[in-house]
């Protein structure tokens, strides 16, 4: 009998390749470890989804809309005090209407916070309201605020526009986060689908898990901010020191809140600069965290901020942002020249048809 081992054909047979056999258990382990994060990912988040339906036209037209019974993501049975914050004011009545993404590579989502005094304070008004645009193709965020006081026609649709202008940040008020987005796409053309939604302290709740944020203050802004600090430890009990000098220096959560919420110092212009340049700040600060560092955020945060994205969708999202961060620019809206002042009530009269081109042009490049 032969002792070389050859088949019947006289072909000795191969040894199974151990490199592929690595490569198998090493692609099985990989595997494994991505699922178990996704599925951690998910019931992290899960606490911070809240279910607000997108509807289309034609079925807002001719169906009956029910209350969908979406519940909120955070503990808003406690007060202030102990740690709850604001649910987000959903209306049935007033779904988010679905518009169709403009450019794949362009995503816009409105991040608004809301004016409430308590945890229970849902039916409030909208306070800053701003879309964060991401564009992937050019590596570009750009963060947009929408002026409170600007007068706008409330409605879901073109149809249902009312005849009377009121201030953008009543949207929410007389029709939740549906009428408010709608609203929104409707004036100025966007295509809004997702928010984030924060009330006072869950936005200062982000800015501490992050150690704060770095400002540049001026010395006449110390007492204004000092002021909202003292009335926000009357809502929530907070134990921030009140800012004592001028110049760059790091704030914590409710100082950087309540220094972002000066309005009669200048001009609530300038109070919309200083909410983009909290926000800039922050979105900087997390950008150059580790990433050890952004899961740790992203684990502790959940529960924070009240959101309709989905994890799959924050993930994406986070990624995305932190991809294009070198490259970011603020902007507000009305533009100059595109608005006049009405005195009573005050607010910001903006030429409809050229401010929807120009936002256009600034986002698409149309």
């Amino acid at each position: 009998m032969s002792k070389n081992n050859r088949g019947s054909d006289g072909v000795k047979p191969r040894k199974k390749s151990k490199g592929l056999s690595y490569f198998v258990r090493i692609t099985a382990a990989v595997l494994g470890l991505a699922v178990g994060f996704c599925l951690y990912w998910f019931y992290l988040f899960s606490e911070t989804f809240v279910d607000v339906p997108v509807m289309n036209k034609e079925d807002y037209s001719t169906i009956s809309i029910e209350d969908s019974g979406s519940t909120t993501g955070g503990d808003v049975s406690s007060s202030w005090f102990d740690g709850g914050h604001t649910r987000l004011y959903y209306d049935p009545s007033h779904p988010i209407l679905e518009v169709k993404q403009k450019d794949p590579d362009i995503e816009n989502i409105l991040v608004f916070g809301i004016d409430a005094r308590d945890s229970s304070d849902y039916t409030c008004r909208s306070d800053a309201m701003m879309v964060v645009s991401i564009n992937s193709r050019e590596k570009s965020v750009k963060i947009i605020s929408l002026m409170r006081d600007t007068g706008v026609y409330l409605g879901d649709t073109e149809e249902t526009l009312g005849s009377r202008l009121n201030k953008l940040n009543s949207a929410y008020h007389y029709g939740g986060v549906g009428m408010m987005i709608n609203t929104i796409n409707v004036t100025f053309g966007l295509d809004i689908q997702r928010f984030v939604m924060f009330d006072f302290g869950s936005a200062s709740s982000i800015i501490d898990l992050c150690g704060g944020v770095e400002l540049e203050i001026k010395p006449e802004e110390l007492s204004y901010a000092n002021r909202y600090l003292d009335q926000m430890y009357l809502l929530d009990g907070n134990t921030s020191p009140h800012l004592e000098r001028g110049g760059v220096q790091t704030l914590d959560g409710h100082q950087a809140v309540a220094w972002s919420r000066i309005r009669y110092l200048d001009s609530d212009f300038v109070r919309a600069s200083r909410q983009r340049r909290v926000a800039t700040a922050l979105m900087t600060k997390v950008k150059n965290m580790s990433y050890a560092g952004k899961l740790q955020l992203l684990n502790d945060s959940a529960g924070v901020f009240e959101t309709n994205m989905r994890s799959v969708d924050i993930m994406r999202v986070a990624l995305k942002c932190f991809e294009c961060m070198d490259n970011l620019e603020e902007h507000r809206i009305p533009d100059d020249g595109l608005y006049t002042i009405q005195n009573d009530p005050w607010m910001m009269k903006i030429d409809f048809a050229a401010q929807k081109q120009s936002l256009n042009e600034y986002i698409w490049g149309e």
